[in-house]
């Protein structure tokens, strides 16, 4: 006899959107300690293009891929290079289609400063105390940034429903993906340490979440 659903301790088998989220590999941004946004955003370093390989040739050979309908990245050239990369070992993976909303948060003025010019110029908030409060002017506040992830990715469900789509896309989207599945205040961080070129993967089902992995990593040979 099975063991009835409700004593059950794993989930039955996804029937809802699955969302497979990338993080991008190592950016030179974040090695020189930049702000990344549009203008502070130059690639990847060496070591995520070889993060990036090393995804793509796992993938590739694993055929973990092979039932995605559709694949989205982010604008910043450190998920396209990511993308690219991952791509040309992955077989019949689909053109990731470009998704303003997978942006990592906007950082207004404060996007190519280094971080030590951007406190130096702006002071920055302390998101634990005022989440609703900006980066820097014309940037985005932690709310902010949590609304429109939750956004893309519901829209992104919605359309894809009983469907597998890839993502190619930063640590704060995976962070509001996982606040999708685990309750917290609509200010709370988790504090979480996505690796560089991480797959997580959560599950849309109409208004139900379920995390399916987490930082799953490629190793880099």
């Amino acid at each position: 006899m099975a063991v009835p659903e409700r004593f059950r301790t794993i989930g039955g088998e996804p029937t809802g959107a699955r969302l497979l989220l990338v993080r991008h590999g190592e950016a030179v941004c974040n090695v020189r300690g930049i702000v990344g946004g549009p203008r502070g955003c130059s690639g990847l370093s060496e070591r995520g293009r070889t993060q990036a390989v090393a995804l793509g040739r796992r993938l590739g050979a694993s055929g973990e891929l092979a039932d995605v309908a559709a694949a989205y990245v982010s604008p910043l050239p450190r998920a396209l290079e990511t993308a690219r990369l991952v791509g040309q070992h992955v077989g019949g993976l689909p053109t990731p289609l470009v998704e303003p909303g997978l942006e990592e948060l906007r950082p207004g003025q404060a996007d190519g400063l280094t971080w030590e010019e951007m406190v130096a110029r702006f002071g920055g908030p302390d998101w634990d105390a005022e989440p609703d409060a900006p980066l820097a002017p014309g940037g985005e506040s932690w709310l902010e940034f949590g609304v429109r992830c939750r956004d893309v990715l519901m829209s992104l469900a919605r359309r894809h429903e009983g469907q597998r789509v890839v993502a190619f896309t930063h640590a704060g989207v995976v962070e509001h993906a996982l606040r999708l599945v685990i309750p917290t205040p609509p200010g709370a961080r988790l504090g979480l340490r996505t690796a560089h070129c991480a797959m997580t993967e959560v599950e849309v089902d109409g208004s139900r979440c379920r995390l399916l992995r987490y930082n799953d990593v490629a190793p880099v040979v």
